[in-house]
């Protein structure tokens, strides 16, 4: 009995959290990443179920009731909770429609710049040598290029049209994947696991797949939320210049330079698409610099 006795300890067994519990409180104190999650959560559901939530159809035109004024005024109908247009259409329902666009053009255009620039970048990290001068010298030849006049310049030549305005943005915004993963993935070559891998006959691509690609995926998450909002205003100002997606498209940029025509009188056909524009941008950085904290903590303060 008394030996049993000894042998327990009298202080009581400590229990430390497991990576995935840290993962979890980081989250839910992580309020920057929470409105950004919870902002981008209702615009992508407002943007899926807009054709059930859009009170009348986006590309009517009605003349007799153009330029009506939102709910919020002493003349504001129900009918058209936000107002209708230059054209007569209704408002709300174009701007529901027009998270559609947006997020389409700012995922697809990232995607395209992410293969681009993620393929070079680790290329050019991981084999050195010509391979990293070359992509080296493709980064500052597309650094020296405006994005905005090439955009428009492409435009103009080619046509504005949805699948070109992705096309040209996926083609012009992948510098940032380039240098991110070229510096990062330079920093983990010569890791131990990766020259294990190589001592035991792993091949190029299983390194790269495998033991590289898992390491650098959070610092491409954050890249990809940062380019897909530059994707987004690179739209939005594109079609506010007449040279990204064409009318009746219910865009977002497009509907603010519809818009200032009537500035003076009707301010509210600016400042509701450009509010909605904002707060789109604003959730995916937020969400971006959040999965950069919650993911890797020990590199802020």
């Amino acid at each position: 009995m008394d030996s049993k006795k000894n042998s327990s300890s009298p202080f009581p067994a400590i229990s430390f959290p497991t990576p995935g519990q840290m993962m979890w409180r980081r989250t839910i104190h992580h309020w920057g990443f929470l409105l950004g999650a919870g902002i981008l959560a209702v615009i992508l559901v407002v943007a899926l179920l807009a054709p059930y939530l859009a009170p009348c159809d986006p590309y009517h035109q009605d003349l007799a009731h153009r330029l009506i004024n939102p709910i919020w005024h002493a003349d504001g109908t129900w009918k058209h909770p936000l107002g209708t247009d230059g054209l007569g259409r209704d408002y709300l329902s174009r701007l529901l429609y027009g998270a559609r666009i947006s997020l389409l053009i700012g995922f697809a255009a990232m995607s395209i710049s992410a293969v681009i620039g993620a393929s070079m970048g680790v290329a050019a990290g991981y084999f050195g040598g010509r391979v990293d001068v070359v992509v080296s010298f493709l980064i500052t030849t597309r650094l020296a290029l405006p994005v905005i006049l090439v955009a428009l310049a492409v435009v103009a030549l080619v046509g504005g049209s949805l699948p070109m305005v992705i096309t040209v943005l996926g083609l012009l915004i992948w510098d940032r994947f380039a240098v991110v993963m070229r510096s990062t993935t330079q920093q983990l070559r010569s890791a131990d696991y990766i020259n294990a891998a190589k001592a035991t006959g792993c091949s190029t691509m299983r390194i790269i797949f495998g033991e590289l690609l898992p390491n650098i995926l959070n610092n491409l998450i954050v890249v990809a939320t940062l380019e897909m909002a530059r994707a987004i205003l690179l739209e939005a100002a594109l079609s506010f210049l007449g040279m990204g997606v064409q009318p009746p498209l219910p865009s977002w940029g497009l509907m603010i330079s519809e818009g200032k025509e009537f500035m003076f009188f009707t301010p509210w056909l600016i400042v509701i698409p450009g509010t909605v524009l904002f707060m789109l941008v604003l959730a995916i950085n937020l969400l971006g610099d959040g999965i950069r904290d919650i993911t890797a903590p020990e590199g802020r303060s």
